[in-house]
C-alpha cells in the first residue's frame, strides 16, 4: 500500500478480471515460451468449443521447463521423499530437464510422492500445520503446468480474489476492504472456511478444470497429483480430498475450486474481498449481511467445503464492531496490526532481545531493524501512536540487556530510562516505527486514510 495510486470508489464488482483496464494481450506476465501472441489472441476471444485442447505439448516444451526450472531454483525449499536437493538437480539439470521432457511426451511421467512436515503456527507456540514437500522434479513439472494454465483461469477470475494471483497482494485487497467501509458498507460477514485446502472434494475439483481443459494427459496429471500418497516417517497413505499445502499447484486449483463462489456472489451484487480461503463481505445492512451469508453457505453446503461455525461472524461496525483481515483488525474509523500480529512481531524479536547475550549492541541492532523493516512495509497504514508501544517494548529490552551486562543486581527502569535515554539508541541506527510512519505520513502528502483507498 506504499503506492501513491488511489482507487476509485466502489462500484458492482466485475465478473472478470481486467487486469487494471490494459488490452488482453499486454498480460506481460505470463511465461512467453508458452503464451504466443497467437494463444493469447485464443485467450481474449475463447476457444472454440470454450475448451483448451492440445496442452502437455506446451507444459513439456524445453522452453518451460527450463523457464519453470529457474523458478524452482530461485525459490529453492527443503528436498522430497527422494532426498535431491535443488543444489543436486542443479548439477545435473540439462540431463534432468531433459528426462522430465521425454517422460511428458511419452506420458510416462509419475509423480513421487509427498514428503509431510509439521511447521509452527505463527501466533500459536506449540501449534504446527501440515505442510507437503513434493520433489524437485515434481515441483518443476507442477511449475511448467502452472505456466500454461494460469492464464486460462486468470481469464475469468473474478476481480475481488486476491490471493497467489500475478500482480495483485495482501495490499490490493486491504484497500479495497478500506474502501468499501469508507463507502458505507458497514454490516460484514468475516467468514472462515474450516480446513479448507484439506477438504476439497478431488472429483469436483476435476470436473471443474474438465469445463476448460479438454487435454486428456494434462487432467490425469493433474488427477495424479491430487491421489499422490503422503509419507511422514514410516508411514504412507493417499489422501481422498484435499489439496496440499506447499504444492506449488496448490494455490491456483485452490482458486478455481472458489471461482463459481466468487462470481455467483458478483452476481447477486455482493462486495466480496477474497484471499485464497479467507474472505469478508461487505454490506449496508444487518439483513442483506444475514442473506450474502446464508447465500455463500448454501453454496458452500453444496461444494463439500465447511464455514467454520465458531469463527465466522456477522459484525457490525456501526456499533463500534471489527473484524481482522489479513492481519489487520478493520474498525469504522480506521485499521491497525491485529492482537495476533502484533504477538508474531514480539515472538520474533524477543529471542534477538536476549537479557543475556553476547551479541554487540550494534549487531543486536542490525537484525532487529531487518524484522521492523519489514513488519512497518506492511503494517505502516494505521495511526501513529500504534507504533509507540512497539518502539517502547523494544527500548526497553535493550536496556535490560545492557543493565544485565553492568552486571546490577535489580532492574531499574527510571534509572536504565536516565543512563540511555531514546536518543542513545536512535544515534546507534535504532529504527523508530513511530517515526518511520511520520515521515512516510509526510510524504505521502495526503491523509493516511485517503491514501489507503
Amino acid at each position: 500500500m506504499t503506492e501513491k495510486r488511489r482507487e476509485a470508489p466502489p462500484a458492482a464488482v466485475p465478473v472478470t478480471a481486467s487486469r487494471h483496464g490494459e488490452a488482453w494481450t499486454r498480460w506481460d506476465w505470463v511465461e512467453r515460451s508458452v503464451w504466443t501472441p497467437r494463444m493469447l489472441e485464443a485467450l481474449k476471444e475463447g476457444p472454440k468449443g470454450g475448451r483448451w485442447y492440445s496442452l502437455i505439448d506446451k507444459v513439456g516444451r524445453e522452453s518451460n521447463l527450463r523457464a519453470a526450472w529457474e523458478q524452482v531454483r530461485r525459490n529453492g525449499g527443503a528436498p522430497g521423499v527422494d532426498h535431491v536437493t535443488v543444489e543436486m538437480f542443479e548439477r545435473r539439470a540439462e540431463e534432468n530437464l531433459e528426462r522430465l521432457g521425454r517422460e511428458l511426451r511419452s506420458a510416462s511421467y509419475v509423480p513421487k510422492p509427498i514428503r509431510r512436515v509439521y511447521i509452527p503456527k505463527p501466533g500459536r507456540p506449540g501449534e504446527t500445520r501440515p505442510l507437503g514437500i513434493p520433489t524437485v522434479r515434481d515441483r518443476v513439472v507442477q511449475t511448467a503446468m502452472r505456466n500454461v494454465l494460469e492464464p486460462i483461469f486468470e481469464s475469468r477470475f473474478a476481480e475481488h480474489s486476491y490471493g497467489f494471483r500475478p500482480e495483485r497482494g495482501c495490499k490490493d485487497a486491504l484497500r479495497r476492504v478500506r474502501g468499501l467501509i469508507d463507502a458505507g458498507h458497514l454490516h460484514v460477514v468475516d467468514a472462515d472456511l474450516k480446513g479448507y485446502f484439506d477438504t476439497i472434494p478431488h472429483d469436483r475439483l476435476i470436473e471443474l478444470v474438465r469445463s476448460l481443459i479438454s487435454d486428456g494427459r494434462v487432467l490425469e496429471i493433474l488427477q495424479a497429483w491430487l491421489e499422490q500418497p503422503v509419507m511422514e516417517g514410516l508411514a504412507s497413505w493417499t489422501p481422498e480430498k484435499g489439496s496440499p499445502q506447499g504444492a506449488v499447484i496448490s494455490p491456483l486449483l485452490a482458486n478455481a475450486y472458489l471461482d463459481p463462489l466468487d462470481h455467483l456472489v458478483a452476481r447477486a451484487g455482493i462486495q466480496m474481498v477474497r484471499y485464497a480461503d479467507d474472505f469478508v463481505l461487505l454490506c449496508r445492512s444487518r439483513a442483506d449481511a444475514e442473506n450474502a451469508l446464508s447465500l455463500v453457505a448454501e453454496w458452500l453446503a453444496s461444494a463439500g467445503l465447511i464455514l467454520h461455525p465458531e469463527k465466522t461472524q456477522v459484525v457490525d461496525l456501526e456499533a463500534g464492531g471489527g473484524f481482522t483481515f489479513l492481519g489487520y483488525t478493520f474498525r469504522k474509523k480506521g485499521q491497525w496490526p491485529s492482537r495476533k500480529a502484533e504477538k508474531r512481531l514480539r515472538e520474533t524479536l524477543r529471542p534477538l532481545l536476549p537479557r543475556k547475550s553476547g551479541v554487540s549492541l550494534e549487531c543486536t541492532i542490525v537484525k532487529v531493524n531487518r524484522v521492523l523493516e519489514g513488519w512497518f512495509q506492511y503494517f505502516q497504514h494505521t495511526r501513529t501512536w500504534v507504533f509507540e508501544a512497539y518502539d517502547k517494548w523494544v527500548r526497553m529490552r535493550l536496556r535490560a540487556m545492557l543493565w544485565k551486562r553492568k552486571k546490577r543486581k535489580s532492574y531499574n527502569k527510571p534509572a536504565a530510562n536516565a543512563i540511555w535515554p531514546n536518543d542513545f539508541f536512535h544515534r546507534r541506527g535504532l529504527i523508530s516505527l513511530t517515526r518511520a510512519h511520520r515521515e512516510a505520513t509526510r510524504q505521502l502528502r495526503l491523509p493516511l486514510q485517503s491514501a489507503l483507498r
